[in-house]
């Protein structure tokens, strides 16, 4: 598993941390570094599935951006405005933010009292306590962790003290761009946090330290992201995302393709319902093979690039 599947992939188990007590205390304060990412905008690929009385558009999103790279041009905002509905991975309102807060410390934290360090070996150990120090963080602070969100945190940190915001995330944006139009989401939080909680022990070590081995390059592999989303290249997302996929095909198929799947069955009955519907999930999602425009073709139903 690795940082770009994770970034493209999961809103919840980024969202979450946003409500998290280990970022608020840790991340500190955002280097300006970031402001050399593209100011777009380029053009965010969107697409739509239209039949005779419903059209969804579909929008891959980032969940994590430096807050001044420009995207939301007159396109996304047409399209926006013309829904009646905006359907997320997850609800993200401040109520939900609230209880994603809560079922993290009733999933993430240990409930045997087992220290995290303790389930590492020393050369992970070593690995481990040296990234935390070069994010000035002690050595102990994550020992109540599960190591599923120690990973998911130190997924995050680096990206957040060198200028990117959860706040900033497109996610968010969308939704507060719709105002009060109706929002609808695919998933819950519960079912996307449990893709990480239910792996074996030593899958979540192995995630951990896939982690801690990402955190120099963090910044490095999302700036290149970003670049590609902005440039609406799906393709070139999709490239930079499979360099690793091949390495975890378990977690390719529990984060990406299994989801994929299902949200093809949710367009396909919902196009049952007339409406327009804007629908924005990690860009991941519509990028490669096995995305959700792959399992829509296989229903028979045209996906269409309008931007």
């Amino acid at each position: 598993m690795t940082i770009r599947t994770l970034l493209a992939s999961s809103a919840a188990a980024l969202g979450l941390l946003a409500a998290t007590p280990a970022l608020a205390d840790h991340h500190g304060e955002a280097s300006a570094e970031t402001a050399a990412l593209p100011s777009g905008p380029e053009g965010p690929a969107l697409w739509k599935v239209a039949d005779e009385d419903t059209t969804i558009y579909l929008f891959g999103t980032v969940h994590a951006l430096a807050p001044d790279v420009v995207w939301y041009d007159a396109e996304i905002d047409g399209a926006l405005q013309s829904s009646d509905t905006v359907v997320t991975e997850i609800l993200m309102d401040p109520s939900s933010q609230a209880a994603m807060q809560q079922l993290a410390m009733a999933r993430g934290m240990s409930s045997d009292g087992t220290a995290l360090r303790s389930l590492l070996d020393e050369e992970q150990k070593a690995a481990y306590e040296a990234g935390l120090a070069g994010l000035g963080i002690p050595a102990q602070a994550f020992d109540g962790f599960k190591p599923w969100l120690a990973g998911l945190t130190l997924t995050m940190l680096p990206l957040l003290q060198q200028g990117y915001d959860l706040e900033a995330g497109v996610d968010k944006i969308i939704l507060s761009k719709a105002g009060d139009k109706q929002q609808g989401a695919l998933e819950t939080a519960e079912f996307q946090l449990s893709i990480f909680d239910g792996l074996s022990a030593d899958k979540q070590v192995e995630f951990l330290m896939d982690a801690v081995e990402g955190m120099d390059e963090a910044k490095q592999t999302l700036d290149a992201m970003v670049a590609e989303w902005l440039d609406g290249d799906a393709d070139g997302l999709a490239a930079l995302m499979n360099e690793d996929l091949d390495d975890d095909s378990e977690m390719a198929e529990a984060l990406l393709y299994d989801r994929n799947a299902n949200w093809a069955e949710w367009i396909d009955e919902r196009l049952d319902q007339p409406g327009t519907v804007f629908i924005a999930v990690g860009a991941g999602h519509l990028a490669g093979e096995k995305s959700v425009q792959d399992y829509l073709a296989e229903r028979e139903i045209e996906t269409t690039r309008v931007q």
